[in-house]
């Protein structure tokens, strides 16, 4: 079973988040497995971080992501690409959404792939305990992502574990 073993604040710049948007239409057997093959298949990632380079944006900046965006009544958004230095140029095919200087509620999920995914709500409970508010942005939507940082996410370890991250945008309750 998948636990949660890390959690911590980090605060990041303002940043362009560059990928595709995908719907609850798009997945196939629940999940969007599919799409992250076509990425890899296509070199979208290497398209995309070869227009910027990692100039120390923030820690685990390199890391591919699996963005986020729930409101309710709305259509559910799942995004995949990388977080950029504010004001990149986006390339044609790609769409972005830009993100101000902000902290992120960081926690590290340890299991075996297949049950690490799906933890968002309990990740957002586990830093609610802490003494955080997951916040919305201006429009009443929340962001949050999945964050593959290599190798802790691409190596695994003596037992065969893994570690994903899942990023909430927060303030300290009652700020």
């Amino acid at each position: 079973m998948a636990d949660i073993i890390k959690t911590y604040r980090q605060s990041v710049p303002a940043m362009r988040f560059m990928g595709k948007k995908y719907s609850d239409e798009d997945r196939v057997n629940g999940a969007f497995a599919a799409q992250w093959a076509q990425w890899f298949t296509n070199g979208w990632f290497d398209q995309l971080q070869s227009r910027f380079g990692f100039e120390g944006l923030y820690e685990d900046d390199d890391a591919t992501i699996g963005l986020m965006r729930w409101k309710e009544g709305e259509p559910f958004e799942y995004w995949i690409g990388v977080f950029a230095p504010a004001g990149t140029p986006v390339p044609e095919g790609f769409s972005y959404v830009d993100f101000p200087e902000a902290d992120l509620g960081v926690t590290w999920i340890y299991g075996q792939e297949a049950e690490l995914f799906g933890k968002e709500h309990e990740c957002a409970e586990k830093l609610k305990e802490q003494g955080y508010e997951i916040i919305s942005d201006g429009e009443g939507a929340y962001w949050f992502f999945e964050r593959y940082v290599c190798p802790r996410f691409t190596t695994p370890d003596e037992h065969g574990q893994i570690i994903l991250d899942v990023c909430h945008y927060i303030r300290k309750a009652g700020k």
